[in-house]
């Protein structure tokens, strides 16, 4: 898929990779980019440095939890913009914790991290599947392929946010809609400033090297840019998992050659990890 001449919506795009992306849309020619966050100010600021050089853009606040609020982003960048080319679905957050998470923190992430997933593609895929073209990036994470020590709600989301990009793209891939998952290990980006807006401090894991994870970094802390650059050229060549770290698809090999080694190795790190804390 071109970029250019495309009319592109990215949510989370007040901050971190989403602003990067929305910044990278404009730069490589995108027809308009519409600026979604639940951060108003935010989402403002990213539209006028677009259209400061050049560019279109809309900035529209919503709550990616409410339907209602992504229904009505669609219908105000189709109006204002044209017809939706391509979407990524970013908005995400991260809860510390386990099994024994409070409940209010386990439907919050999976409302934010899941299920706005699901309402994106209800608002946005009619349209597409009418023109019989359409690009959908959902961003998951390294976590959605492995795992995440210290948080349950983080690895069990990302997962099903994965499995939920392949079962559209399993569905809709020979009605040219085409679907990517974004999974980036350890980046610099906004990620635990917005979970404490949105799930509260206590929820916070301890560990946050760019709202990354320990066992991530030592592949290396990338910078929003090139998790967003990553992003954007892999929609050149279509391919289904974006991976701006490429040693996760070694690390995913791994765990499914072998899950019960790798499951002791993942042991091993936590085991390291809590000794080094």
């Amino acid at each position: 898929m071109e970029i250019a001449g495309t009319v592109a919506v990215v949510t989370g795009g007040a901050s971190g990779a989403g602003r990067a992306l929305a910044l990278g849309l404009a730069s490589r020619g995108a027809a308009g980019v519409a600026v979604c966050d639940i951060d108003a100010d935010g989402a403002a600021k990213v539209a006028a440095e677009i259209e400061a050089a050049g560019g279109r853009a809309l900035a529209v606040p919503a709550d990616m939890t409410a339907e209602a609020d992504v229904r009505a982003l669609v219908a105000r960048a189709e109006e204002a913009l044209g017809p939706i080319g391509l979407f990524f679905s970013n908005a995400g957050i991260i809860v510390a914790g386990g099994e024994q998470a409070a409940d209010d923190a386990w439907s919050k992430i999976w409302a934010i991290n899941v299920h706005s997933h699901v309402y994106v593609a209800r608002a946005v895929l009619p349209g597409m599947l009418s023109r019989g073209e359409g690009y959908l990036v959902i961003t998951a994470s390294a976590a959605g392929l492995l795992t995440q020590l210290g948080s349950a709600p983080y690895a069990v989301t990302k997962h099903a946010a994965v499995a939920f990009a392949e079962w559209l793209s399993i569905t809709y891939g020979d009605r040219g809609i085409r679907v990517s998952a974004l999974c980036p290990q350890a980046f610099t980006s906004n990620l635990l400033a917005t979970s404490r807006r949105e799930a509260g401090a206590g929820a916070l894991p301890e560990d946050g090297a760019g709202g990354g994870s320990a066992q991530a970094a030592v592949d290396g802390v990338l910078t929003s840019e090139q998790v967003a650059a990553c992003a954007l050229d892999g929609i050149a060549t279509e391919q289904f998992l974006m991976l701006p770290h490429p040693d996760v698809a070694v690390y995913e090999q791994r765990r499914a050659g072998d899950r019960d080694r790798w499951l002791r190795g993942m042991r091993r790190m936590q085991a390291r990890l809590a000794g080094e804390s």
